[in-house]
C-alpha cells in the first residue's frame, strides 16, 4: 500500500478478541494508512502532509470507534490530528519551525477534549499541545540540538505535575514539569546522540523514577530520575541503538527487562 519507506506504526484498537485490531502506520510517502490486522487490508488512506510522516501516537480510543484520534508528525513541520472512522484530519498544530520528529501523549483528557501530546522538533524545542483546540500550551526550550525523542513519565491525574522526558542530538536527556515549563533535571553521560527513551516505573510520586534510554554511542542508560545519576550502563551493542520498549516494570523494579534495537542488525 505505502510507496514510501514505514516509518512508524502504532495500535489503534485490540479489538477485544482480536478480528478487529486495526494498526496505523505511517510513511515517507506522507501519507498514513490505517489496516484491519484480521483481512490484512487498508482501511483508510490519511492524507494531507506534504512531506514524510516521522512519528505519530493514539490520543484516544474512546471505546467506540468513531471517538479514536491519532497525532502525527511530519518533516513539513506539523503534526495533524486525525479521526480516523472518518479519515479526515481535524486540526493541524503548526508553531514548530523544522521537522517534528517525535510526539507522545500527555493526557488523554478522558473524553478527549482536554487532551494533550507532547512533540520533539529539529527546531531544538518541546511544545505541549491543546489538541481540541489546536494550540499550543507550553514551549520547553533548553536542549542544544534536535529533540529525538520524548517519553511521559507520569501524567499527574489533573495534569499539574505531568513529567515528560526527552532526549536529543546534544547527548542529554531532560526531564520537564510540563505545568511550569522548566527542566526539573537534565541527564548527562552519553557520548553521542540520544536516539531513543523509555519509562521503566513511573515511580508515582518519582523518586522511584527509572527511565532508560539508547544512543549512538552503542549503549543504553538507566537513570535515576529523582538522583539525576546513571545507574547502569548497558553494553553489547556494536552500532547506533535505534528504539528500546519495556517489557516488564518487574513490579519493585529487580526484575524489569527492556528490549532494544540497533543498526548492528
Amino acid at each position: 500500500g505505502h510507496t514510501g519507506a514505514v516509518r512508524c506504526v502504532a495500535v489503534v484498537d485490540g479489538g477485544g478478541g482480536g478480528g478487529a485490531s486495526r494498526v496505523v502506520s505511517g510513511s515517507r510517502d506522507n501519507t498514513l494508512r490505517v489496516w484491519d490486522l484480521a483481512s490484512g487490508t487498508c482501511v483508510t488512506t490519511l492524507t494531507g502532509h506534504t512531506h514524510w510522516v516521522t512519528c505519530m501516537t493514539v490520543v484516544d480510543g474512546g471505546g467506540g470507534v468513531g471517538a479514536v484520534r491519532v497525532v502525527s508528525g511530519s518533516l513539513d513541520k506539523t503534526l495533524r490530528v486525525w479521526d480516523v472512522a472518518n479519515g479526515t484530519c481535524v486540526t493541524t498544530l503548526t508553531g514548530h519551525t523544522r521537522t517534528v520528529s517525535c510526539v507522545a501523549v500527555v493526557d488523554g483528557g478522558g473524553g478527549g477534549g482536554a487532551a494533550r501530546v507532547v512533540s520533539g522538533s529539529g527546531d531544538d524545542t518541546l511544545r505541549v499541545w491543546d489538541v481540541a483546540k489546536g494550540r499550543c500550551l507550553t514551549t520547553l526550550t533548553g536542549h542544544t540540538r534536535t529533540v529525538s525523542c520524548v517519553a511521559v513519565m507520569d501524567g499527574g491525574g489533573g495534569g499539574g505535575a505531568s513529567r515528560v522526558v526527552s532526549g536529543s542530538g546534544d547527548k542529554t536527556l531532560r526531564v520537564w514539569d510540563v505545568a511550569s515549563g522548566t527542566c526539573v533535571t537534565t541527564l548527562t553521560g552519553h557520548t553521542h546522540w540520544v536516539t531513543c527513551v523509555a519509562v521503566v516505573e513511573g515511580g508515582g510520586g518519582g523518586d522511584a523514577a527509572r527511565v532508560v534510554s539508547g544512543s549512538g554511542d552503542k549503549t543504553l542508560r538507566v537513570w535515576d530520575v529523582a538522583n539525576g545519576t546513571c545507574v547502569s550502563t548497558l553494553t553489547g551493542h556494536t552500532n547506533w541503538v535505534e528504539c528500546v520498549a519495556v517489557v516488564d516494570g518487574g513490579g519493585g523494579g529487580g526484575a524489569s527487562r527492556v528490549v532494544s534495537g540497533s543498526d548492528d542488525k
